[in-house]
């Protein structure tokens, strides 16, 4: 049976996780800190776990606090979401698309998607959440989204289809003092001596392994001293002279005043967006979003 008072608990319970703070946790709540403090020592009583740890400056969650943070902020999040849908089912509209992005989709192809299938069903409410390419497929298979913008290449598993949107050839980012940034092309052999900031492998294996396979193909392996989640982090590293790194030619906008990007002699390229869905659950709004993205790529 659920127990809809602990349900309300763990509202509580986010909010003071969140702010580390009881005083703050009750003004973002629009209540007093007493009976918020009260709350929580019920919550603590009925689960007979102590999930917080007090001192007079801050607090400071417990273990077990910490075991449970997780999914108690995925079911906000799942609350949200149906939150979302009844309010639009009673305004007449006819269904709710979540689309799960990566932050450079949402700078490059994403908008102009859902301009199209906005113009086309005006009366559907699409929900966007920042998510990265590691966990797209998970977030599909569980529910949280319906479609996926990221960097995904190959086979994504059972129940899951994907189609390839935009790829792009990679340049070199370099800090704009480096010793090559005055030449007009670079070549990847004479990087082979330089510190690599690189995605993380489990981000986008296909991605990863093409840069490893043409470094190897020019008879070296790229020394990695950073791995990051995302392009902007690779050149705000470069920025800092953390090193040198391939990105996207798309994405060369988002460089900072302090790295210099330029052309390499060897042609690399790389899926930068891909859409993908879940199969297994019949759902229009995807299907028909879906051809609308055939019918343009």
């Amino acid at each position: 049976m659920i127990n809809f008072r602990i349900i309300r608990h763990m509202w509580l319970f986010l909010a003071v996780a969140e702010e580390k703070h009881f005083g703050r946790a009750a003004r973002k709540l629009g209540m007093t800190q007493p009976p918020l403090t009260q709350q929580i020592q019920v919550l603590e009583q009925s689960l007979k776990v102590k999930l917080f740890d007090r001192s007079k400056r801050n607090v400071q969650l417990t273990p077990v606090g910490l075991a449970i943070l997780p999914a108690v902020k995925k079911f906000a999040e799942q609350v949200e979401r149906l939150e979302v849908a009844i309010n639009e089912a009673v305004a007449g509209h006819s269904g709710v698309l979540t689309i799960g992005a990566i932050s450079a989709a949402m700078l490059d192809v994403l908008p102009g998607y859902i301009r199209r299938m906005k113009a086309l069903n005006p009366d559907i409410v699409i929900s966007i959440k920042e998510i990265d390419s590691a966990e797209a497929i998970p977030a599909l298979q569980n529910g949280e989204i319906d479609l996926a913008f990221a960097r995904l290449t190959g086979e994504q598993g059972e129940g899951i289809e994907s189609l390839p949107i935009s790829s792009a050839e990679l340049v070199v980012t370099l800090p704009h003092d480096h010793r090559l940034a005055g030449q007009s092309r670079i070549s990847l052999r004479s990087l082979m001596n330089e510190e690599w900031v690189m995605f993380y492998r489990y981000l986008n294996p296909g991605y990863f392994d093409s840069i490893i396979t043409a470094c190897r193909s020019e008879g070296f392996s790229p020394r990695i001293l950073h791995e990051v989640r995302s392009v902007a982090l690779q050149i705000a590293f470069v920025g800092c002279g953390q090193g040198i790194a391939l990105v996207p030619a798309s994405l060369k906008h988002l460089s900072l005043t302090s790295v210099v990007t330029l052309p390499l002699e060897e042609r690399i390229e790389v899926v930068t967006t891909a859409v993908a869905w879940s199969s297994a659950r019949q759902n229009p709004l995807v299907e028909r979003f879906v051809e609308l993205v055939k019918g343009e790529v």
